[in-house]
């Protein structure tokens, strides 16, 4: 079983995370975190083994009114979010990869009628914003 969507694009680190996130935004997606993989690894383990993962960003990404109606739904919900948005490239690498989760994942952990439909929102915003990088 599949659990994300990726593509890969020509584009440097910094404009790949610049414009993912403006992607993300078009679609009513806010990032709320970022956690710099590469910082966290060359802090706690060694530059080297953060070196051997590259540049690694995950962003938080939440759609305030799908997180509301699901919240309001399945307050447990919480535990699965935000949405997780994968921005990473190998350190020699030309070529950036953006992967986010495929949000139907929520719909089959709950089984919720109603968590189908945000899931399959979220989903359908979610490739729309890999569609924007990909005509980039």
């Amino acid at each position: 079983m599949g659990y994300t969507h990726s593509i890969t694009v020509s584009l440097d680190w910094e404009e790949a995370v610049a414009r993912t996130k403006d992607a993300l935004g078009r679609q009513g997606f806010g990032v709320l975190t970022e956690i710099d993989v590469r910082a966290v690894l060359t802090a706690k383990i060694s530059a080297e083994s953060a070196d051997r993962i590259g540049d690694y960003l995950i962003l938080g990404a939440c759609n305030p009114h799908l997180a509301n109606r699901g919240l309001l739904t399945e307050p447990e919900l919480g535990a699965l979010l935000p949405c997780n948005v994968v921005v990473r490239r190998a350190l020699d690498a030309t070529e950036t990869t953006i992967e986010t989760i495929d949000a139907q994942v929520l719909s089959r952990i709950s089984g919720n009628p109603a968590i189908r439909e945000v899931a399959a929102d979220a989903d359908t915003r979610l490739k729309a914003a890999l569609d924007q990088l990909r005509d980039t």
